[in-house]
């Protein structure tokens, strides 16, 4: 076990949750690993089980652990990722903290600059990849939630090949917060996001073009950031009383 130390009576819960996070970012426990069992812990900090308790709960809400119940039940160390972001930004919107505008607004700055970088990483794999999900972009969806999945592949593919995780996790966000919004509204499946919309944006990546993989994105957000905000308004009408 790690080599943790007393907590003072101040921020006790706190101080244990930040010991908790400095030995999961330190490697001490690795995704997966079951945590020390509260009583343990509480021993080990000279603590109450119920600091360790609300300390643990802290470290589950900021994505470090996951709490399971059951016969094999505990504190398990996650894998890091970016879904706390993404869960913000949808929270902030839904609070009126942010509007589609906004998101617009940093789309156009972000996306273009991921084609860009697209289409400098541009691999035999990468290639048939993007065919393959413009391509079925052509083929009918059963559903709104398959529809969205149809149109949004290309995206995400570029995303990836971007090579920046930042970039990657603010695009996710963004495109949480945009799916929330479509569903929401339930615009026809067939207008919200005409079929072929990608292509140019897939042919300027296919042939490693950086600068019109940038243009053909920014021509695009602009053309969906129009859509997107009209379902917006329709959003807004629909939560008020």
């Amino acid at each position: 076990m790690p080599s943790f130390r007393p907590i003072k009576q101040s921020r006790i819960s706190s101080e244990v949750s930040e010991q908790l996070k400095r030995s999961i970012l330190l490697g001490q426990f690795k995704a997966g690993d079951k945590l020390p069992s509260e009583r343990d812990l509480a021993g080990v900090f000279k603590v109450s089980r119920v600091a360790i308790r609300e300390a643990l709960r802290s470290l589950e809400n900021s994505g470090f652990i996951v709490i399971r119940h059951g016969a094999n039940g505990g504190a398990y160390v996650n894998e890091l990722t970016f879904g706390n972001i993404t869960n913000a930004f949808l929270d902030l919107f839904l609070a009126d903290k942010i509007s589609i505008l906004e998101l617009y607004n940093m789309k156009l700055i972000i996306e273009p600059e991921i084609a860009r970088l697209a289409a400098l990483a541009i691999t035999p794999e990468y290639a048939q990849r993007l065919i393959e999900a413009e391509r079925s972009e052509e083929l009918p969806a059963t559903s709104l939630s398959e529809e969205i999945e149809k149109k949004t592949a290309v995206h995400y593919i570029l995303a990836e090949m971007c090579g920046n995780r930042f970039l990657e996790a603010v695009f996710r966000s963004a495109m949480k917060l945009t799916y929330r919004v479509i569903e929401i509204v339930s615009p026809n499946l067939h207008t919200w996001h005409p079929a072929g919309i990608h292509r140019t944006l897939v042919e300027a990546v296919l042939a490693g073009d950086p600068g019109a993989a940038s243009s053909a994105m920014k021509e695009h957000v602009i053309k969906f950031g129009e859509i997107l905000i009209k379902m917006e308004k329709t959003y807004r009408k629909k939560k008020s009383p």
